[in-house]
Formats: C-alpha cells, sequence, structure tokens
C-alpha cells in the first residue's frame, strides 16, 4: 500500500520534469525537484526489500512503519498538489479569453515549497532507516502477533463435501507402483480446503507402509526451525548440531536430514508453502531412493505448485451450489434434516458464500448461534451485506490478510484497488491496468511471467492470478473478486484512506470522513442527484480521483466537477452523458477520462495537457450512412501526452500541420478503417495495440481498406479488427493485405466478422516471425478446409478459431506448429476432424459446442497424446463442451 502511495508522488513530480507544457522557473530552485525525484525512487527502492526478507520479517512492525510512509507521502503530496492547483487555476483563467487553439504552457514556481520539500525529505529518510532496519534485524515477535495463515475449512469429522473424487484420484497416484518419488501439488485460494484434503490423505492407511512426517511452513518461516521440526518427527539426536554457531547449524540440519531419510520410505506433507526457492531446496534433501517414496505439498501460489509434475499438480475446485448447501447443512445439522421452512433460505445462503468451504463453515458457526428462524434465515439470505456475512469475513481475516500481506510490493495497492468495483462485478482487466498506470501504482518494469498464467489479460496484474487472491472468468476474460476478499479490500482500503465506497446516502455524510478523502467510488450513481450529497462531495476538495463503479445509469446527473480540482482520474463508464461535460475542461492535472457520449468532443478538448488516457465510448451503436462519419477534433493532435485513446467508432483527423505527431500513443482502439490511411498511421509511430472497428452502413458495396498500411507501424504489437454488424452475403473488406505489409514485431492478431476470407490466403500471416497468439472469429476465414503447413506459425503459442464453417483441419504432418500450447475451437458445428499429430508443446485443447465429431477427434488426440508423450512429466488437458462453464478456473 505505501508502494502505490510513493508512486502517485513520483508520477507527479515526474511529470513536473518531463513535461514539455511545463516551464519551472529557473530563481526558483528547480533541483529541488530532481533532488525529491532521486529521493523518492530511493525510498520506493527500500520498500521493494520487502519482497526478498518477507519471510522473516515482523509483519505488524513493517506495517506500522509502512502506515507511518503513506502519512507523510500523503501530507506532502497535499502541499505540492495545492501549491500546483493555485498556481495552473491562476494562469488557466488568465488565458480563458485566448484563442482555444494556442498551445498553453505553465510557468511553475516551487521556491515556497522548498521548506516542505525539505522537511519531507528528513523525515522519509527517517523512516527509509527504520523500515530498512526492521528487514534486516526484525523485532521479536509477542506471541499475539503471530497468526496462523490456514484453517480447517471443513472441521475435523467433515466427510470432505466436494473433495471426494480428488481424494480419490490422489490417492491412486501416492498408491502408484511406480518406486521414483513422486511429489504431489495441492494449490487453490485460502479456505479452499487444501490443508483438510492432505490431512485426510496424511491420515489414510496406504498399502504401502510409510514413515510419515508433517510440516507446516507459512509465509514466515526459517530453513532451520523446519529442518528441527523434520528431525523431531524423525526422533534423531540434534543435541550437538544446536550448541554449534553460525552457518555450521544450517550445514549440519541438511546433512542430518538427508542422511535420516536416506532409504527410508516416507509420505512427507509440506503444509502451507509460499516460496518456490524454499520448496526446491527442501525437495533437495530428500532422496531419490526408488522407493515410492512421495512428498505432498499445499500452496496459495501456482508458481510453488510447478515444484511438482504438471500431471500431479491439482488445483482445488470451487464448491458447486449442491455441495455448498452440503456443507452448510452439515455443520448447521449433522445427520439431523434441515426443517423444510429453512431449507430455501438455507441453499440461498450457502450459494452467497461463492462456494469457498472456510465462508462456508465460518456462516454456519455464526448461523447455529442465532435464531433458527425463517425470518432471520430469509434476511440473511437476501441480502450480502448482511452482519453475518460481515463478522464471517472478520474472522476469516487472519487466514486471508497473509495472501494480500505477502503480495509483490508493486501490486498491493492494485489488489486493492479492484475492491473499489462493487460486490461480485466484473472487471475488465485492461481498463483496470490503465487506471492503476494512471493512479501511478503499477511499476515501470514489468513482472516476467509465463505466458500460461496471462489468460490475455495485462502482464503487469497477471500475478494477482497466480496468487489465487482474484480470479479470472474465462468467458468474458474479467477478473473478479470473492466476496471474502472483497471485504478485505474494501476494510484496508478505507483504514489506509486508499479509497472511499459510497453506496448510499448515509456514507456521503460529513461526519463520515468524506472530506478528507482521496478517491471516492460513487457505487449508486443516483445519489449524485441528491443534493446533501451532491454537497457533501463538493466539498471533498482533497479528492484525486471519482471513480462511478455502480450499475449504468442512463440519465445525466451533476457531477460537481468544478470543486474538485485536483482531480487527476475521472472513470464515469456507468453513466450515459447527453451533452458534453465542459466543466471538465478545467482540471487541468486530469491524467484519465472515460465517459459515455454518443456526441462530438469538443476543440477544447486539448486544454486537458495531462491527459494521457482518453477513453469515449458510446451508448448507441447508429450506423452511419456512407460518408457520414464522426470525427474527433482536430485539436486531438495537441495533446501529446496521449498513451491510449479510446475513439468509439470515431474518425482521426488529418492533421493540420505536417509535423503534428502523437509520439507517446501506444493503444488506438475502435477507430474505423478511414483512420488507417497511411498519411495518418505514420503520426502515430510508437503504436503497440491496434483495434479496428467497422461498422457497415446500409447497403454497402465498395471494399473497405484496412492493413493496406500497417507497415508503417513498426512497434505494433497486437491488431485486432471486428466488423460490428457482420453479414455473409457482405463483400465489402478488401483481401487481405501482403505478408510485407504486416509488421513482423506483431505478437497478437484477432479477426472478428464476417470477413470471408478464403483458407488459402493464411499464407499472408502464418509466416509473420512473432506472432503467438491467433483468433479468428464468426467466419473471419470461410470454407471446408485449412491444412497448415510446417513452415507455417513456427512462433505461435495460442490459437482460437471460433463460429465458421470450417469441416476440417488438417496438419501437413507431424512438425506443425511446433510451439502451440492452447488450442480453442467454438461453434464450430461443422468441424468433423482435428488433428491428431500435435507435438510436445501442446498443453490444453477446448473444444466448445462443436460438432460430437470434433469432441471424439479431441479425446482421441488426447490418448494418442499421452500414448507418445506421457512421460509423467507433461499433461495435455481436454476440456469438452460444458467443462467451459468452471468460471472458476
Amino acid at each position: 500500500m505505501a508502494y502505490g502511495a510513493i508512486g502517485s508522488l513520483e508520477l507527479t513530480i515526474d511529470r513536473l520534469l518531463k513535461s514539455s507544457h511545463i516551464s519551472i522557473v529557473q530563481n526558483s530552485s528547480p533541483q529541488i525537484l530532481t533532488h525529491l525525484y532521486d529521493e523518492i525512487l530511493s525510498l520506493k527502492e527500500a520498500l521493494g526489500e520487502f519482497d526478498k526478507w518477507r519471510s522473516t520479517i515482523n509483519m505488524k512492525m513493517v506495517r506500522t512503519l509502512e502506515a507511518e510512509i503513506i502519512h507523510v507521502v500523503y501530507k506532502f503530496e497535499d502541499v505540492i498538489d495545492l501549491h500546483l492547483s493555485n498556481q495552473f487555476h491562476s494562469q488557466s483563467e488568465e488565458e480563458e479569453t485566448t484563442d482555444h487553439h494556442r498551445l498553453m504552457v505553465y510557468s511553475i514556481d516551487v521556491e515556497e515549497i522548498k521548506q516542505d520539500a525539505d522537511s519531507f525529505i528528513q523525515t522519509v529518510n527517517k523512516i527509509k532507516g527504520a523500515y530498512i532496519h526492521e528487514l534486516h534485524n526484525p523485532s521479536p515477535e509477542e506471541d499475539d502477533d503471530v497468526v496462523p495463515s490456514r484453517l480447517d475449512s471443513h472441521g475435523n469429522e467433515s466427510n470432505m463435501v466436494g473433495l471426494s473424487g480428488l481424494f480419490m484420484t490422489i490417492k491412486k497416484r501416492l498408491n502408484s507402483t511406480n518406486p521414483e518419488r513422486r511429489i504431489v501439488s495441492l494449490y487453490g485460494m485460502a479456505g479452499i480446503g487444501k490443508t483438510t484434503l492432505v490431512k485426510k490423505l496424511f491420515q489414510y492407511p496406504f498399502r504401502v507402509e510409510r514413515t510419515h512426517l508433517f510440516v507446516t511452513i507459512g509465509p514466515k518461516y526459517q530453513l532451520a526451525d523446519i529442518l528441527v521440526d523434520i528431525l523431531t518427527q524423525l526422533n534423531a539426536n540434534i543435541d550437538e548440531i544446536m550448541l554449534m554457531e553460525g552457518e555450521k547449524v544450517l550445514v549440519e540440519l541438511k546433512r542430518m536430514v538427508f542422511k535420516s531419510l536416506r532409504f527410508l520410505r516416507y509420505l512427507i506433507v509440506l503444509d502451507d508453502v509460499w516460496d518456490r526457492e524454499l520448496c526446491l531446496e527442501l525437495l533437495e534433501l530428500f532422496p531419490e531412493d526408488n522407493n515410492k517414496s512421495r512428498v505432498l505439498l499445499t500452496t496459495r501460489l501456482s508458481e510453488v505448485a510447478l515444484c511438482s509434475h504438471s500431471l500431479n499438480t491439482f488445483k482445488i475446485p470451487f464448491l458447486d451450489k449442491k455441495e455448498s448447501w452440503e456443507l452448510l447443512r452439515e455443520k448447521m445439522f449433522g445427520e439431523r434434516p434441515c426443517p423444510r421452512e429453512l431449507e430455501k433460505a438455507g441453499k440461498k445462503i450457502a450459494e452467497n458464500c461463492e462456494g469457498l468451504p472456510l465462508t462456508i463453515v465460518t456462516v454456519a458457526n455464526i448461523l447455529s448461534r442465532a435464531d433458527k428462524t425463517s425470518e432471520h434465515w430469509n434476511k440473511v439470505a437476501n441480502d450480502k451485506q448482511n452482519s453475518t456475512y460481515k463478522d464471517a469475513y472478520d474472522q476469516m481475516s487472519n487466514v486471508l490478510y497473509p495472501s494480500y500481506d505477502y503480495l509483490p510490493q508493486p501490486l498491493k495497492t492494485c489488489f486493492l484497488y479492484v475492491g473499489a468495483f462493487p460486490q461480485n462485478h466484473m472487471v475488465d482487466p485492461y481498463q483496470l491496468a490503465n487506471l492503476c498506470s494512471a493512479e501511478g501504482f503499477l511499476n515501470s518494469k514489468p513482472i516476467e511471467l509465463d505466458f500460461s498464467f496471462t489468460y490475455g489479460t495485462h502482464v503487469y496484474l497477471a500475478q494477482l492470478l497466480v496468487g489465487h487472491v482474484i480470479m479470472f472468468d474465462a468467458k468474458t476474460r474479467t477478473y473478479h473478486l470473492h466476496s471474502s476478499f472483497w471485504y478485505l479490500c474494501n476494510k484496508e482500503a478505507a483504514k489506509n484512506k486508499l479509497f472511499y465506497a459510497v453506496n448510499c446516502h448515509a456514507d456521503a455524510l460529513p461526519e463520515e470522513g468524506i472530506n478528507s478523502q482521496r478517491r471516492l467510488c460513487i457505487r449508486n450513481n443516483v445519489l449524485l442527484a441528491i443534493e446533501d450529497v451532491h454537497n457533501s462531495i463538493a466539498d471533498a476538495s482533497m479528492v484525486r480521483s471519482l471513480l462511478c463503479t455502480g450499475y449504468f445509469h442512463q440519465y445525466p446527473v451533476p457531477l460537481c466537477l468544478e470543486h474538485l480540482r485536483l482531480l487527476r482520474v475521472l472513470h464515469v463508464l456507468s453513466v450515459r452523458f447527453y451533452e458534453f461535460p465542459m466543466e471538465v475542461l478545467k482540471l487541468v492535472q486530469l491524467r484519465y477520462f472515460a465517459l459515455v457520449y454518443d456526441g462530438n468532443l469538443p476543440p477544447s478538448i486539448s486544454k486537458l495537457l495531462n491527459l494521457e488516457y482518453l477513453i469515449v465510448e458510446r451508448h448507441l451503436r447508429i450506423i452511419p450512412f456512407v460518408g457520414n462519419v464522426s470525427r474527433l477534433p482536430i485539436e486531438i493532435w495537441n495533446m501529446k501526452r496521449l498513451k491510449y485513446l479510446h475513439t468509439g467508432g470515431r474518425d482521426l483527423p488529418h492533421p493540420s500541420h505536417e509535423e503534428s505527431l502523437l509520439p507517446n500513443l501506444l493503444q488506438l482502439l475502435c477507430v474505423p478503417p478511414q483512420s488507417c490511411s497511411k498519411h495518418l498511421l505514420a503520426k502515430v509511430p510508437n503504436l503497440e495495440v491496434l483495434v479496428i472497428q467497422i461498422d457497415l452502413p446500409p447497403y454497402a458495396s465498395e471494399p473497405l481498406s484496412c492493413f493496406d498500411h500497417i507497415s508503417h507501424l513498426h512497434q505494433l504489437q497486437e491488431l485486432e479488427c471486428y466488423i460490428t454488424n457482420s453479414t455473409l452475403k457482405a463483400e465489402v473488406v478488401a483481401p487481405l493485405a501482403p505478408l510485407s505489409d504486416f509488421p513482423s514485431s506483431l505478437t497478437k492478431l484477432t479477426l472478428s466478422g464476417s470477413f470471408g476470407y478464403p483458407w488459402e490466403e493464411m499464407n499472408k500471416i502464418s509466416l509473420l516471425p512473432n506472432l503467438n497468439s491467433l483468433t479468428l472469429q464468426f467466419y473471419a476465414f470461410r470454407g471446408p478446409e485449412w491444412e497448415v503447413r510446417d513452415n507455417e506459425f513456427q512462433s505461435l503459442i495460442h490459437l482460437q478459431i471460433e463460429d465458421t464453417d470450417l469441416e476440417q483441419l488438417t496438419f501437413e504432418n507431424c512438425c506443425c506448429l511446433p510451439a502451440i500450447e492452447v488450442f480453442y475451437v467454438a461453434d464450430c458445428y461443422k468441424l468433423k476432424e482435428i488433428p491428431l499429430t500435435f507435438g510436445t508443446s501442446l498443453q490444453e485443447i477446448l473444444v466448445l459446442d462443436c460438432n460430437p465429431m470434433a469432441v471424439s477427434c479431441g479425446i482421441k488426440l488426447q490418448k494418442e497424446w499421452y500414448d507418445k508423450y506421457g512421460d509423467g512429466k507433461r499433461s495435455l488437458v481436454l476440456r469438452p463442451l460444458s467443462s467451459w462453464n468452471d468460471d472458476q478456473s
């Protein structure tokens, strides 16, 4: 959380130093800003040390020091933002009567904040020293400070609801006659039942006699303590070793663990492992004597689970509705039946627990102490904000908090920020990434991740999936939070003043502290039309972000923007604007602006010189007649800081000056094909993502050219093209451009809509050297047969085909698609044949709502693949038909 606060301040200083629209008055000690920036980076680097030392720290002391950092950063950020705002607005008012085409340059005098800056630097250096000292020399912890990171979510006498099938599968793996040491990993969200399952397996009387060791690790550990635990369970004498000093102790403990386990047939459980390196180090100490020894590993982190081979790695699933009710009923009534008058409400309560066993068990314990009446149960069932659930989440906090506490520093604030959206809201990952970037939360360097974890999401945030603190919905390709984590996010965010949620009228009252908040989340847009709520928000003059995240409101509401002069982020995609909100143009510090508006943007939009993210979506998709195209104002070319531009189908205007460029624009979305001319694309030379939106006018007959000039985009990585109103009869899209017109930098290509290209045209894209993802939807290509040749798609990792008339997909030989990992085919009702000669790289096949013959081919492919490559070190997952409905993947 402190890392995010520093990132926000860092972004402010960085803009002052680098903006072409800001001139620092030379007699005002401009070096103040440079010194500030260096100190901020130094503090950020110190916080980054957390990730290296997190297994040994005193988390309570670290939290205390981080809270001090947040307070100091917020206090100084208020000083500098108010100082800048006063100068920006005074100079803007002087220019009110001038021509809006003129580019404004602000003169900023920083002399007045020199004393505050010096005091800030002195204070943060003191806290930074204490923070680094605490990491390297942790304070002793009191007993009350040490909290468990896990609980048995089913209880000791549980019937293993929802886990019995997995229990049998893993039991067979452990019972296997294969003499090699086998490592089996169980992973999933906190409270999902990992420890419950391994305890049952640990206690099971296997036919092969083994020495059983159960080692609980947790996020905070000392390797020596773990080794002592193992040796104690083995009844080894370690008295002499413990008398040694320094590194000798650890060396001897490792030697004795290996020696004590040598030639011993063992079953070792490593429960609640958080560190991949630790896991690998421990496995090195467990001998491989080909005597059927086994290791069971539980973790919340996918990267740790990969210490075992993929065939022996199991993700614990959430319970379905039936299983959830079975577990709740069992905890409430044991062997007795549930009273009939409580059953309907009870099933709804179980459903509200969203499949997490720990939530179900905790809610059951609370309900068991309350009145077992239909009136009370109906209240709990019909309101997910009922105190029963909140009390349950509070009781679960000791188990959930480590998942947040031990996240990498750059991701903590991003995780909490997901909680700004309403409960169970599906959040677009790219939208979340843009918001976090505009807020200054995201690190400048991406976190390296395996492709298979990203699922097409932003690589910075995919690490949250790896840690199982957020979930990914495969159907909608969106993130969402389990309600237990959503509650944690909101509680932690409120404590640290990250954001303040306005859910009802009472939340907006001054006595609730709304005046001092930094970010407001309006979850009920109607509230903005209530006078005292409106006035209360207007008084919140320190607000930097206004997020309207409630249900879509199609009637205009007042936003009181004229009072929120420090606003940087304005996200109002859930409110429809019938007229452009001109008061936005006074928000000179605005970095991010997203709204729903069908009209034309005013030329004065260019006054927002600091704007980096501009998203203008449409409410109505009205297909224009030929020649009647809506355009952005020509002044858009003056907005040099733009990184992300969503035009909502509006055309880019031709610039009035040849030297006009948008050098920082990286992503251009939903532009019509008219904007893809040679002249216009040359004006966005650093573009990395281009999304073309084709709205076919009625009776269109002239071919539209989309790709002729793509070659001018030498940095382009992702190209997507959609026909929004496809018709199979229309032939209005020009043939695919020659291969030379596609930049070699392209890594992802999506074509969606009735382009109707014959499969023979595929040779125009199949030799792109860096293409790793290809998606073809809704008759983008047509025809009964497609043969892939062995020299094509050498780098392709993900192939997705949806809704086409394809009947046969074949390979020229067994060398085709050598890098493919995911093959996804859906809604191809004529498809009868898919290749059976995929190579070792293939990890997953998805055959959804296709011809049964295609499903049979998938099953046959999986069997033949295992016969050929199934050495116990590789796996191939087949998900046919309804298995895609598992939205918890």
